[in-house]
């Protein structure tokens, strides 16, 4: 049993979701703690959630088949070196070295998104010869690649940056530096802004406003849907991707945020005989409720050479 038992850590800002997972991708431990912030929180927080992993699974942490962790940020392919990571208090961190010598073992370590995408394809169950993007909605706005069953992170890491593709030279000066990013208006924090509230899922207060006819909501609704299917239109017409799995905290509005991302998809197609060639509309789909994308993803990224 432990030559097969692979451990993955999605460290986010309040918490961690770790898993314990066998080869076929099927989850036989997971657990949740809150993180810390720091260097020596988070590598104490992470340190912590392997060795509670290796009772609960009877495993010795050496016995693992793989340690991965998932984390938001820029991470060096290969090293596992943080450059940074505002949210967790992390710059220029060696966080697998550090962690692997606690361990000692080999831990690899993955932006979130791209480990989200990379667990998202396995639970779906798609062939090595299928590609995927995973849309991540979530405070931000990005996309992590699978190509012929391999995350694909680009020369430079930028692959799947689709919330920094610049659609408004009038719109808001974004956090990256450039002005009316499509995370301007297609992300969890373009909500907040347009939509104050002090409702604990922003997001789910809009929707809801929207449906009760508050024209206001309809507006800023309307654009969010309008944007991801942007951000969509953009992977398909620049990678083809056989399919498009959107995830992240935002894709809990479920199948009203889905129907609504399809039906504008519909309209585009309807008015364009090029993207109806192209079925963008019947390429999109949501990662399952209450999966551990990134975890599992992670876990997946520990066997990567």
């Amino acid at each position: 049993m432990s030559s097969q038992v692979m451990v993955g850590l999605d460290i986010g800002g309040t918490k961690v979701d770790a898993v314990a997972i066998e080869a076929d991708g099927r989850i036989i431990q997971r657990l949740r703690m809150p993180t810390g912030f720091g260097h020596d929180a988070v590598l104490e927080t992470a340190r912590a959630a392997v060795e509670q992993l290796s009772v609960l699974t009877g495993t010795a942490v050496t016995d693992f088949a793989s340690i991965g962790i998932g984390i938001p940020g820029a991470v060096e392919e290969g090293t596992g070196r943080i450059a940074h990571s505002v949210n967790l208090g992390l710059a220029d961190f060696e966080l697998g070295r550090s962690l692997g010598d606690l361990l000692g073992r080999s831990v690899r370590v993955e932006n979130d998104v791209n480990a989200a995408a990379l667990g998202a394809f396995r639970l779906l169950e798609h062939g090595s010869s299928h590609s995927m993007a995973y849309l991540n909605l979530g405070t931000g706005l990005a996309a992590g690649l699978v190509l012929g069953g391999s995350l694909w992170r680009g020369s430079r890491g930028g692959a799947g940056e689709v919330g920094h593709i610049p659609v408004d030279p009038l719109g808001l000066q974004c956090p990256c530096g450039q002005r009316g990013c499509l995370e301007t208006i297609g992300s969890g924090s373009a909500i907040a802004r347009q939509w104050p509230t002090d409702d604990s899922r922003p997001a789910s207060a809009l929707f809801a406003a929207a449906v009760a006819g508050d024209p206001a909501a309809i507006e800023v609704r309307d654009r969010f849907i309008s944007a991801v299917a942007s951000a969509i239109r953009m992977l398909v017409l620049t990678v083809d991707v056989d399919s498009v799995v959107i995830g992240g905290g935002l894709s809990s509005l479920g199948d009203d945020l889905l129907d609504r991302v399809v039906g504008v998809l519909r309209e585009w197609e309807a008015a364009s005989p090029f993207l109806a060639t192209i079925e963008l509309s019947a390429r999109v789909q949501l990662v399952p409720s209450g999966f551990p994308a990134a975890a599992v993803g992670a876990a997946l990224v520990g066997t990567e050479r």
